[in-house]
């Protein structure tokens, strides 16, 4: 039996625990381009005891932007920015992945400037508003229609996120997560509404996981499946999303994914412990969790620690409360208080949910 903080191995790297800092979404990427700061470096620096921090998402192209100040890694630039943060995570004992994140149909023309729309596997507009525009007041506007990515684009799409996973490990990342959750692009493939192909990629269960099932062997070509993760979120009804098959849907997903992968991160929705318990005996490799059993367990934290010694998870990954605990992994092993997380400055009010949870009003509901 493993406790949450017992090393574990995760591809070629060694964890001193299995306390993962969550990706999550900051705006403030104010360099030239949508690049890192210093101020990006120093707050990664901070939590570097994590067994393993994963980043904010980085857009893997431009068109895949759907917040405002978001970072991206499809340019040198951008590249060059990202040194100084590995460097610094590294030279605290610390190991760092790169979060991938394409946001599909939820931006709008108008954030991504340079004359282009948004892209999705159907023509079918995400539920919403949208900043278009930095600075205060802030400018929303609805989501507007996608264009239907054609087979070609899905092709140039995959690439995309191929090239983006080999610059993450050129700026000195341990690896990188793909995000497949919370309606963004992967998790719109996986849609039953939001994905209303009729050609490969579309209709059956079979037809709507092969993006994702694509998308990951391409990067696993690229970069090696030893450093590479997939983060999914089976159930989320971000964005307008339904999943009505979801107990078909990602079991068929799990199985087509390959074994040798880092780790599979689930962010688990409330009312859905039976499926997390199903994915965690399908899948073999490392099962990292983000756990919600329930509204209440909003922030995932100290109550969770558990489900590591009980064996439903190999890693615990925590969001909300590293925002005011840079040293929580020291907390949670003392039992010290915690800091209580002001999220709602932290993405300065305008995020579609607060921190590693973005429906927790609508499961309050």
């Amino acid at each position: 039996m493993h406790t949450a903080f017992d090393p574990i191995t995760i591809g070629p790297l060694t964890l001193p625990n299995r306390i993962a800092m969550a990706p999550l979404t900051r705006r403030r990427a104010y360099g030239e381009g949508l690049s890192a700061t210093p101020l990006m470096t120093e707050y990664y620096r901070q939590r570097a005891t994590a067994g393993l921090i994963i980043t904010e998402a980085l857009q893997p192209s431009r068109v895949g932007q759907g917040y405002t100040d978001t970072p991206g890694l499809h340019d040198a630039r951008q590249v060059e920015s990202w040194r100084p943060v590995t460097r610094a995570v590294h030279d605290a004992g610390g190991r760092i992945y790169a979060q991938l994140m394409h946001a599909g149909r939820n931006s709008h023309p108008e954030l991504l400037g340079g004359g282009l729309h948004p892209v999705a596997p159907s023509a079918v507009a995400a539920d919403g508003m949208v900043r278009v525009h930095g600075g205060e007041p802030a400018v929303r506007k609805p989501y507007p229609v996608p264009h239907a990515l054609s087979t070609q684009q899905i092709a140039d799409t995959i690439a995309d996120f191929a090239d983006a996973a080999a610059r993450a490990i050129d700026a000195g990342f341990d690896g990188v997560e793909l995000h497949g959750a919370y309606g963004y692009l992967v998790q719109q493939f996986l849609s039953g509404n939001a994905n209303l192909r009729t050609d490969a990629y579309g209709g059956s269960v079979a037809g709507r996981i092969r993006f994702p099932v694509e998308l990951v062997e391409a990067v696993a070509a690229r970069i090696g499946a030893e450093r590479l993760a997939l983060r999914i979120s089976p159930g989320c009804t971000a964005f307008g999303l339904e999943e009505p098959d979801l107990h078909e849907l990602y079991p068929a997903l799990l199985d087509a994914l390959p074994r040798q992968l880092a780790y599979l991160h689930v962010f688990e929705f409330p009312g859905h412990r039976d499926l997390t318990v199903e994915m965690r005996r399908r899948w073999d490799g490392v099962f990292m969790l983000n756990p919600h059993a329930a509204p209440e367990d909003w922030p995932a934290g100290p109550r969770q620690l558990h489900l590591v010694d009980d064996g439903l998870a190999d890693i615990l990954a925590f969001g909300t409360h590293f925002i005011a605990n840079p040293d929580l992994v020291d907390r949670l092993r003392s039992g010290a208080a915690l800091n209580e997380a002001d999220h709602t400055t932290f993405y300065r009010g305008d995020h579609h949910g607060y921190t590693d949870y973005p429906t927790m009003a609508q499961a309050r509901q």
